[in-house]
């Protein structure tokens, strides 16, 4: 029996009876292929952060199941749907990059903090909604970090400093999208902190994420101001990025 995909449908035919049988190509067994080749963003994404990498973990979970279910189906009615390799490869490699980023992005994010320092997160730094209708600028469990040393994640944001090379002091900003990249003003006071390197610490100019590390200080009374005078700024020792 030989078989030939025409237009998407594969074409089974009997060479001793002489017969033509067409079986579809299972539209999950597609789909599954397509989200699985996608569930590289996974891996790509659990370096930077744990929290993207748990947010595209949907992608591969999606390929798997639609994989397995698409394998069963055609299984039980081989005669009527074709596209049982394309069906495996897509749940093997949803699983596999599955499996390789959220390991990996879960040992980035369990020894990314040197000792010493507590972690936090420009997400953590934003008030609440009761706080905010109460005049809390800045949340309580963020004031408690006053003085202390901390470790943040952000992006420099490109038009704070007027090198490329040997910078010490910028804006770590929450991300590299619109929010954070545009319009200086329409930044919010708690997606940012103006950080200032210590000693001969400097860093270079990237698009990627940063590690900062260092001694975190506060204002609240800056708030009203907009993001034109820093609420957080950051004495920086540690940077990775």
């Amino acid at each position: 029996m030989n078989t030939v995909m025409i237009g998407g449908v594969a074409v089974a035919q009997d060479d001793a009876a002489g017969e033509i049988q067409y079986r579809a190509l299972h539209v999950g067994a597609l789909l599954s292929l397509v989200l699985g080749l996608l569930s590289i963003v996974v891996p790509l994404v659990a370096a930077d952060s744990f929290e993207w990498c748990l947010l595209t973990a949907p992608i591969p979970l999606i390929g798997l199941f639609l994989g397995l279910r698409a394998l069963a189906t055609i299984r039980r009615m081989p005669e009527q749907y074709a596209g049982g390799g394309l069906a495996l490869s897509g749940a093997v490699l949803s699983l596999l990059f599955l499996v390789a980023g959220v390991s990996y992005g879960g040992y980035v994010y369990a020894t990314e903090v040197p000792e010493g320092y507590e972690r936090t997160s420009f997400n953590a730094m934003k008030p609440d909604e009761i706080q905010e209708r109460g005049g809390v600028r800045v949340p309580p469990e963020i004031m408690a970090l006053q003085g202390k040393k901390v470790f943040i994640k952000g992006y420099l944001r490109p038009d704070s400093v007027s090198v490329q090379q040997g910078i010490d002091r910028f804006l770590l900003v929450r991300d590299n999208n619109q929010c954070c990249f545009g319009d200086l003003s329409k930044i919010k006071y708690y997606d940012q902190a103006y950080v200032v390197l210590k000693g001969d610490l400097r860093v270079n100019y990237s698009q990627g994420v940063y590690r900062m590390g260092g001694t975190l200080h506060i204002e609240p009374r800056n708030a009203a101001t907009g993001a034109q005078l820093p609420v957080f700024s950051l004495e920086a020792d540690y940077a990775k990025y």
